[in-house]
Order: C-alpha cells, then sequence, then structure tokens
C-alpha cells in the first residue's frame, strides 16, 4: 500500500532542512495511530494504540474496528461516521466512549480523516489520545499562559539568537517598555539602560546552562530615569523534554522599596555610628582649635565632602553677637581633599571674614539650618554675566566674592548645608558643608543629623572657649605677676624663662625672682603654687609679694620660708614648694633652703652637673615644720639651676630617668651664656603642649 509523503517539497516551497530532535509533546499526549480499510478492518496499529486500547497489533491486525474497541451500543453510530468520513472525505473531531480490552470504558479524543494513495484505494486515518491527558495538558498550558500574564514578575522568553519572542505585561510595567518595543529585537538593543554588557552574560547561560538566580541590579528604567531602581533579576536556559534548547527566559522582580528600606536602615546605623563617634572624638581636648578640628573630622567625608568649622568672632571673645550689621568670622578648621581644602580656604582673609548678607550670616542670624540641595553658579557667588559689576555676588550665595564663588563651581560643588552652632542658648557660629564627589543633594535627614552632631559638638566648643578665655585670663594675670629680671646683678648673671601649661592643661601657680639685697647679695627664688587656674595665679602673686618682702628684711632663707609658711596657712592655695637661695658675691657662697621642692642641679668647671644633696623640707602650708638651711660654694663659673616639677615629671617616665636628662642637658650647654642655656633646656626636656607650667632660672657666678 502506497502512503502520501508528506515531507516531499511541493512546488514553490523550500527544501525542508536537517531533522530536528523530537519536542516531545506527542509523546506527552501518547496519540494513537490506526488505519482502516474502506471496509472498517484495521490495517494498521501503532504501538501507542495497543497502551489506548489494549490489543497488541496481533490481535487488532484484520479485525473491525468498530467491534474491537466500541461497546455494542454505539456500534451502528460508529459505523455511521466511518461511512460519512469515507464518502464525503470530510475530517470528523470530537469524543468518543471505547471500550478497552479489560472491559473497561475510556473517553478518547479522536480526529478522523481519509486518505487515498497512489492506486486510488481508500483508507481511513484515525488519531487517538486519552482525552484525560489532552485535557491535563490544556489546562497546564492554560494555566501557564494565566500565570505569566498575571503573575507580577517581569518574564521575557528569548530565541537561542537573544531575540525577545514573548514579554508578559509586568515586565512591560516593572521596565517601561512595551512588548512591540521588544519582540523581534536582540536583547543588545533593548537592556542598554543596565551600563554593562547584559547580552555576554545571557550568552553564557545560553551556553553553559548556568543559570543566574536572585542577580540585584541597580539601574534606572527607561520609565523613572531620575531614580534608582532595584531588581532582583534571574536567567535560566529553556529546554524541551528531549533536551533541545528552545532559548532562553529571564525574571525581573522589582525590589525597590525592600532595596531602599535597606538603604534607609544602612544609612541609619551609618549615622548613629557618626553620632557615637562625634561623642567620643569631638572634645578630647580643651584646645578651640583641636576641638573645630575634630569636628570636621568626623563628619569628613560620612556626611559632606568639605567641611569647614567657622566661628563669630564676638563670640570668640566672649562677646555677645551683634544683631544689626555684618558678623564677622573666624574659620577654626577645614576638611577637605584636593581642592575642596582651597575651596573653604579661599574664601578667608586672614584669617577674619565678613559676609555681609550670605548663606552663612543668615544661619547665626536665624539660627536655623540653611539647606540648597542644587547649588547653581548664582548660589556658589560666582561672577554673574547679568550683574552690574564683576566682582558682584548674589545677597543669597555661598562664597564672599566672585573668586572663591568661581572655585567653588570649578570644584563641582553641587549641594550646599549650613548648621548653626548654638550651645546653652547662644549661637557661636556654624558648620558649613559641601559636596562635590557624593553625588547625592543634601536633604532633611542630612540636616538633622548635621543638627545633632553640632548640638553636641558646640557644648564642647562652648567649654574649649571658656577654657581658653580662662586660661587667657590667668596667663595674663601669671605673666603681669613675673617680673623682669634685673639686669645688673652683682656678680650674678641670671636668665629666667616660664611656660606655661598646653591646651590640655590650665596655667599654673609656678614663679621665679631675682632680688638685689644689701651689701651686693641677691635672692634667688623658685616656686610652685599646688593648683592650677586664676586662683593658683593669685596665691603665686601674693607668695611672691610677701617673698619680696622678707628678702628686703635680709632674713636668712629658712627664716623666709618660716614665715612664708606662716602666711599660707589657712588658705585654700595652701600648698606650695619653694626653693630660696641667698647669693654672696663678697664671700663666695650660696645659702639655699627647700620647702618641698626639687633640689638645685650645681654645674662647675670640668665636672658634670649635679643635684646637690639638700634637706628637702616641707612644702609651704603645712606648717609647723623646721626649715634648714644649706651654705655651698659658688664662685665665679659656677652656675646654679632652679625649676619646677613641670620641667621633669611626666606622665610617660619616671622622675629619676628625667632628672638624668636633665643633668645631661646641663652638663652638655656649660658654658653657653645663660639665656641660650635656658632656651636649649626647655628645648630638650619640654614636650610640646606639656601638662604642667615651668619656671626655670639659671644663674652663673662672675668675677
Amino acid at each position: 500500500m502506497g502512503m502520501t509523503d508528506s515531507s516531499r517539497a511541493g512546488a514553490g516551497r523550500p527544501a525542508a532542512g536537517p531533522a530536528t530532535p523530537p519536542s516531545g509533546l506527542l509523546d506527552l499526549l501518547s496519540v494513537a495511530a490506526v488505519v482502516l480499510n474502506a471496509e472498517g478492518r484495521v490495517v494498521f496499529w501503532s504501538p501507542h494504540a495497543e497502551e489506548l486500547f489494549g490489543y497488541t497489533s496481533e490481535e487488532a491486525l484484520g479485525e473491525f474496528a468498530a467491534q474491537l474497541t466500541v461497546h455494542e451500543e454505539h456500534q451502528d453510530e460508529v459505523i455511521k461516521l466511518f461511512a460519512e468520513v469515507m464518502e464525503s472525505g470530510n475530517d470528523w473531531a470530537g469524543a468518543f466512549p471505547i471500550r478497552h480490552k479489560d472491559g473497561s470504558t475510556r473517553l478518547v479524543e479522536f480526529r478522523n480523516m481519509r486518505l487515498l494513495d497512489d492506486l486510488g484505494d481508500v483508507y481511513a486515518l484515525g488519531l487517538a489520545a486519552d482525552q484525560a491527558a489532552v485535557q491535563q495538558v490544556e489546562r497546564d498550558a492554560a494555566l501557564a499562559m494565566r500565570l505569566v500574564s498575571q503573575s507580577p514578575i517581569g518574564l521575557a522568553i528569548l530565541d537561542p539568537d537573544l531575540r525577545y519572542l514573548a514579554v508578559n505585561p509586568a515586565l512591560e510595567r516593572i521596565t517601561g517598555q512595551s512588548a512591540a518595543e521588544r519582540l523581534g529585537r536582540p536583547v543588545g538593543e533593548i537592556l542598554t539602560f543596565l551600563g554593562t554588557d547584559p547580552e555576554a552574560r545571557l550568552r553564557r547561560v545560553l551556553e553553559t546552562g548556568e543559570s543566574v538566580v536572585d542577580r540585584s541590579i541597580v539601574c534606572r528604567p527607561p520609565a523613572d530615569p531620575d531614580h534608582d531602581h532595584a531588581w532582583s533579576v534571574s536567567y535560566y536556559r529553556l529546554e524541551d523534554s528531549g533536551g533541545r534548547v528552545l532559548g532562553l527566559a529571564y525574571s525581573v522582580i522589582d525590589v525597590t522599596e525592600r532595596h531602599q528600606a535597606a538603604l534607609e536602615a544602612a544609612q541609619a546605623r551609618q549615622r548613629l555610628a557618626l553620632i557615637a563617634k562625634a561623642s567620643a572624638c569631638v572634645g578630647s581636648t580643651l584646645d578651640l582649635e583641636t576641638t573645630a578640628r575634630e569636628l570636621a573630622d568626623v563628619v569628613v567625608p560620612v556626611l559632606a565632602d568639605v567641611a569647614a568649622v567657622v566661628l563669630l568672632d564676638d563670640a570668640l571673645h566672649d562677646r555677645s553677637a551683634p544683631h544689626a550689621g555684618s558678623p564677622r568670622f573666624r574659620v577654626l578648621a577645614v576638611r577637605g581633599a584636593g581642592l575642596a581644602d582651597s575651596v573653604c580656604v579661599a574664601d578667608r582673609r586672614r584669617g577674619l571674614t565678613d559676609y555681609d548678607d550670605r548663606l552663612i550670616s543668615r544661619c547665626v542670624r536665624t539660627c536655623l539650618p540653611v539647606l540648597v540641595p542644587h547649588t547653581t553658579r548664582r548660589d556658589a557667588g560666582s561672577t554673574d554675566p547679568g550683574s552690574t559689576g564683576p566682582g558682584n555676588t548674589d545677597p543669597g550665595s555661598i562664597a564672599r566674592h566672585a573668586e572663591p564663588g568661581s572655585l567653588l563651581v570649578d570644584a563641582d560643588v553641587h549641594s550646599y548645608l549650613a548648621v548653626p552652632l548654638v550651645a546653652r542658648g547662644e549661637v557661636l557660629g556654624a558648620l558649613e558643608l559641601k559636596r562635590t564627589r557624593n553625588p547625592a543633594p543634601f536633604d532633611d535627614d542630612d540636616a538633622f543629623l548635621a543638627s545633632e552632631l553640632t548640638g553636641r559638638a558646640a557644648v564642647c566648643i562652648d567649654n574649649a572657649r571658656g577654657y581658653q578665655t580662662q586660661r587667657h585670663a590667668a596667663l595674663t594675670l601669671q605673666r603681669s605677676l613675673l617680673p623682669e629680671p634685673p639686669s645688673d646683678l652683682p656678680g650674678l648673671k641670671v636668665a629666667c624663662r616660664y611656660q606655661p601649661a598646653g591646651a590640655a592643661s590650665e596655667v599654673g601657680g609656678d614663679w621665679f625672682d631675682a632680688i638685689p639685697l644689701r651689701g651686693d647679695k641677691t635672692a634667688l627664688v623658685v616656686g610652685d603654687v599646688m593648683g592650677s587656674g586664676i586662683n593658683a595665679a593669685a596665691t603665686m602673686g601674693q607668695l611672691r609679694t610677701a617673698a619680696r618682702a622678707f628678702a628686703e628684711l635680709d632674713l636668712a632663707p629658712a627664716e623666709a620660708l618660716r614665715h612664708l609658711d606662716h602666711l599660707t596657712e589657712g588658705s585654700e592655695q595652701a600648698i606650695t614648694t619653694c626653693i630660696y637661695c641667698v647669693y654672696d658675691p663678697h664671700r663666695g657662697q650660696c645659702r639655699i633652703c627647700l620647702a618641698g621642692h626639687l633640689p638645685p642641679a650645681l654645674m662647675r668647671a670640668g665636672q658634670a652637673a649635679q643635684l646637690l644633696d639638700l634637706p628637702t623640707g616641707a612644702p609651704l602650708g603645712v606648717g609647723g615644720v623646721p626649715f634648714e638651711a644649706t651654705t655651698i660654694a659658688f664662685r665665679p663659673g659656677d652656675e646654679l639651676a632652679l625649676y619646677t616639677d613641670g620641667l621633669v615629671e611626666t606622665r610617660s617616665e619616671p622622675i629619676d630617668a628625667r632628672l638624668d636628662t636633665l643633668l645631661d642637658a646641663l652638663t652638655t650647654t656649660r658654658g653657653h651664656d645663660p639665656e641660650r642655656t635656658c632656651d636649649l633646656i626647655l628645648e630638650i626636656l619640654r614636650p610640646p603642649g606639656g601638662e604642667d607650667d615651668v619656671a626655670l632660672l639659671i644663674a652663673r657666678a662672675e668675677a
């Protein structure tokens, strides 16, 4: 029997290409094929027909199909349908109950058609599949289509050439690109907004079959080019049941809200960490400039790219800020990177600047933050082409003059924030913040955070300002009470130095004195009032005045200290150490008495410097303890060094080691002019920002 070759190329049709692997759909349906002759007998019985009807080909071939597979009550109807197909040549399709070999009844989907061979013989081809299997496939297909169309997850199907075959509505909504814009076009032309090469990544998935799952992407899609969107993207290869590659699919889940929440949580943690860091780092000392620098260091680069701490000049000098006129500012600290540093410094003239009605002036006058999210050339204060003069700036500009305004523009300053520094109800100045590298503009949250930081830092700055004022007053009092050593002392050359404590401590009560006496004698006094501040300086002035008075009475050193001890009884600043010496050039000797003070160092020609072994005595203010004087030879060329404990006491080294260092330094510098010796000793032993004040006196006997 000859059959029509359906694969033969017809006229005008291209020849078929090479065979491809089966899709597997027919296997899924288990389609049975049965061929009947004109009498209705079975002449062809496929393996799937065996599965569907239960009869083997040996049992079925040659039998009447109606009698074999149909219940008796339905046989007449089946024979009638068979006759119509054979006579008319029209196909028939529908569901019909059949009898299985085991006697059960099954509903089967049929498609029957007439066949004609080259001899003119007529046959009937019946294609049959279990209706339950067909309905399952239909349900699965319908469900898949509904899932794709109604899913909130964006889905796209690409062919093996990575051209779009299908796009669901969710993907259109997420990306803002319609299906019509995508279908038939390569993926590389569509996903240009991702910035990278998405086609290469998709090609790798297509070639290797290795899926990419839940890859995070932050981009700006065509639907919303001004804002960041976060997507979770997955790529996977599509294959049929036989393993044939059909193409590639990718899914997109919009997780922007979750991304924003994570960013906000991270920002909140970062801001809490910044506040904690500011609490720990700002105000570590009572030095005003150090405190301002610590504040600037904290905010850069976390909050701003450039920061400047500016204080009102009136606040620095403890004067009330003016309510009218131009406030004057001093820039105490600048923190930035590269050109940013010059941007802040450029607007400063010799450290003192009038800002008229600029933004920072508005900030301190209103005591409110000034926020400019997006600065323009006019905001920066750069030269305005429409201005009346080359140096004019807008009243609401950042910079004072056009030149620094141009620097702001050149440095790409795009956002500005000024926050007042307010402590105990007083405006001290402002914190200026600028962004150049950080693309995000300042917002209200940044202003709130900056206000939190400045609120804490302003108290530290105010404390440093108050300390500086008190320290300046104490230092002024201290220096005013210290004498200028007489330039002409009989047989004696004296050099004196006083250095106040560094920024971390207050001015103390150290003093020195050289007092001319009758008979060409000279009294040398060095003392140290325990404590610090104005009270210590005032007590020092009282003791120095009293010591001068007792010296004028030509009292012996021990007697003079006894009177000073009695004078300090009952005083709040009672404890004082002192060394009192009287030099007599005619006798070539020096009488020395200590009141709890460190011993002086003696330098003789050809000998190493040594500490004198003297009775220490008790500090002044203890009361009732006798003082004992010692007489030493002190001839021309001999030198004596009197000092306070601030020269040799530190927290990091033992006192003995420091005293050895002092003796070595005195030995090395012996023979220098006493003035030069004082400077060298302080340079060697006095660390920058020392913890205590220092008084030093060096006396050399001369012929």
